[in-house]
């Protein structure tokens, strides 16, 4: 079988690569293109490690086609850093202590960038709400539902 040409927009960058049939966007991302940032972690969708934004929405990219995000915009936590300057949700994960073994951060911030793109003043329910579909086995959830409200404050307070 062919390989499929995908063209796309990698945290604000034009990407293009050449996508295995029936290959899903976690592999794609990872093998094709070189971000190694979302994490496999159960490969069914069900843990939330490999969450990236597709046009601002959070999608689980072990079970997303690649060649569904042709000409969409693909965000993942690898794009959050200005160069060596960090986004107010790593800096909130770093001063509440919200990663630990950290296997579970990239899917964490990425879900918690949806929110807070969404919804800059949100409640804690609104937070756990929003990355219900991420487990983390280290933290308890509570340094990252403090940090992901951390760094809504924090948005709040630079505007």
């Amino acid at each position: 079988m062919s390989k499929t040409p995908v063209t796309f927009r990698l945290n604000g960058e034009d990407a293009a690569a050449f996508a295995d049939p029936g290959s899903n966007l976690l592999d794609f991302l990872r093998r094709a293109v070189g971000d190694l940032s979302p994490k496999y972690g159960c490969g069914q969708g069900t843990c939330g490690a490999c969450t990236v934004l597709i046009d601002g929405e959070p999608h689980l990219s072990c079970i997303t086609l690649a060649e569904t995000v042709t000409g969409r915009e693909v965000r993942t936590a690898g794009g959050l850093a200005n160069g060596p300057i960090l986004d107010r949700l790593q800096e909130a994960f770093i001063d509440k202590f919200a990663a630990q073994c950290g296997y579970c951060t990239p899917g964490m911030l990425m879900a918690a960038t949806a929110l807070l793109d969404k919804n800059a003043n949100p409640s804690r329910q609104d937070v756990i709400d929003a990355i219900g579909g991420n487990i983390c086995r280290c933290t308890g959830y509570e340094p990252i539902v403090d940090a992901i409200l951390e760094a809504s404050r924090n948005t709040r307070g630079a505007a």
